[in-house]
């Protein structure tokens, strides 16, 4: 199934939106950076309020539960309304709870506050800039820029901790808050270079969104705090999400999006390799430092040209994509991915350059499934379902992060896979690393089976391009 979309038909004022392209990598640029700058700061944080680890964690996981259900609702509220309007609103939104988080930096309840303020705003950035290149622009066009999002996203993601050190240690944690406030700058391009849209059908589903946002929320402590009365709400809130939807004259979800095979593929897929690629994340630097006893200046060297990689490789992405096709890329990428990880729990031990460059193979399969899987995302939905849709697939894909690292985390802290298992580990302090490793090695396998089962009979030609004037 190949369903055109709008991006691939005459839109007004080609030279106006094209205008818009750069503001949209910068906007995206300090969405993502603001994902990961406060991460280093809660010790400091902590210290301040005399918190403990739970109390201060709340700093991330509420940005983090807020952003990941904003993106869902401003996918859904642009399938009603201008991208214009809703863009324009986020980044006031995003920057109010920045300043609110600044001025009132003494009372922790406001720190809270500010944090899930940005969340929401911030949340419309990725939201509608994806909804903007799938509406706005030629397949041509899209693979391009998905590949120069990716590398941009990634280059935030790889300063985003060096900043937030450098910021929190050299002045206040406070001014953190203040990182976001350029992108006020691109209110007034945005208004004048985007096209105008006419009010969509439909509303919000609010009792839909409250459920779906009770069920993430829940979900994510379940993951963090192991409570398992959060699984029992996660459990019950989705259950009545699901009755919702299906019973809502406008539904926050369209359960239709659900029957698309390809779709449900490509979550399950984006859930099982951002989650893998972020636990390793995590995993790695611990590993680096109980294995080879580095430092966290050297674990940063070690990991950093893997970081530098991902923003080069990422643009190469986009123009692959659009040459072979989204699939091809994906595959590869799948395949980089997979090599990267049975190689780094091979080489536990060894070389610590060897792991170095396993993780350069990581990052740059992993820049390649992030530009092609957006793609076939945008290619596999309805015009009228790219909003929700893509909101959704960012929104699981953001979460999975958390949800997968605090599982690796508590097989790590149980020491379930510290036994011999890997025919290439004989060092018993490198069991856990090794089998951990391995066994994510196979669900990126998992992964890429997956989609050949589900994509196998779908073209490899992207959309028929549309030469536009201009």
């Amino acid at each position: 199934m190949n369903i055109a979309h709008s991006a691939d038909k005459p839109v007004q004022d080609f030279a106006g939106i094209r205008k818009s392209v750069p503001w949209i990598y910068f906007v995206i640029f300090f969405a993502v950076l603001n994902e990961s700058v406060f991460n280093v700061s809660t010790p400091s944080i902590a210290k301040q309020f005399s918190l403990d680890a739970s109390g201060v964690s709340w700093v991330v996981t509420i940005f983090f539960i807020v952003f990941g259900m904003g993106m869902v609702i401003f996918g859904k509220l642009s399938d009603m309304y201008s991208v214009k309007k809703l863009i324009t609103i986020g980044i006031i939104l995003y920057s109010f709870g920045s300043i609110l988080g600044f001025v009132c930096q003494a009372w922790y309840p406001a720190v809270i506050l500010s944090r899930g303020i940005q969340g929401a705003g911030g949340a419309a950035i990725p939201a509608l800039v994806f909804v903007m290149v799938a509406r706005f622009f030629t397949a041509k066009e899209r693979g391009r820029m998905f590949g120069i999002i990716t590398s941009t996203a990634s280059f935030a993601i790889g300063i985003g901790p060096v900043l937030g050190g450098y910021i929190a240690g050299s002045f206040h944690w406070a001014y953190l808050f203040l990182i976001p406030l350029p992108v006020l700058a691109a209110i007034p391009f945005f208004r004048k270079y985007l096209p105008a849209e006419e009010r969509g059908a439909g509303r919000l589903d609010l009792i839909g969104a409250a459920l779906l946002g009770i069920a993430v929320s829940a979900l994510i402590l379940f993951t963090t705090e192991a409570n398992w009365l959060y699984l029992l709400v996660t459990c019950v809130a989705l259950v009545l999400f699901i009755i919702q939807i299906r019973r809502a004259k406008d539904p926050f979800v369209d359960p239709t999006l659900f029957s698309n095979r390809l779709y449900r593929s490509a979550i399950i897929i984006g859930f099982l390799i951002f989650g893998t690629v972020m636990s390793m994340m995590f995993v790695i630097p611990l590993m680096l430092s109980n294995t080879y006893g580095l430092d966290t200046e050297n674990i940063g060297l070690i990991m950093f040209p893997g970081a530098i990689s991902a923003v080069i490789f990422g643009r190469v992405a986009g123009n692959m994509t659009v040459k072979r096709g989204s699939h091809f890329v994906v595959y590869l990428g799948l395949a980089l991915i997979s090599i990267s990880l049975l190689l780094q729990s091979s080489s536990i031990g060894l070389w610590v350059w060897y792991i170095g460059a396993a993780l350069m193979m990581m990052y740059i399969g992993f820049s390649f499934v992030q530009t092609a899987l957006a793609e076939s995302v945008t290619q596999i939905l309805p015009n009228h379902q790219i909003g929700v849709g893509m909101g959704l697939f960012n929104m699981i894909s953001t979460i999975s992060g958390a949800v997968v690292t605090a599982l690796v985390a508590k097989a790590m802290e149980q020491e379930l896979f510290a036994f011999p298992l890997h025919p290439f580990i004989s060092d018993s302090k490198a069991y856990m690393y090794g089998n951990l490793i391995l066994l994510l090695s196979f669900v990126v396998v998992a992964s890429a089976l997956l989609y050949f089962v589900s994509f196998r009979k779908k073209s490899r030609t992207p959309h028929p391009v549309t030469e536009q004037p201009g």
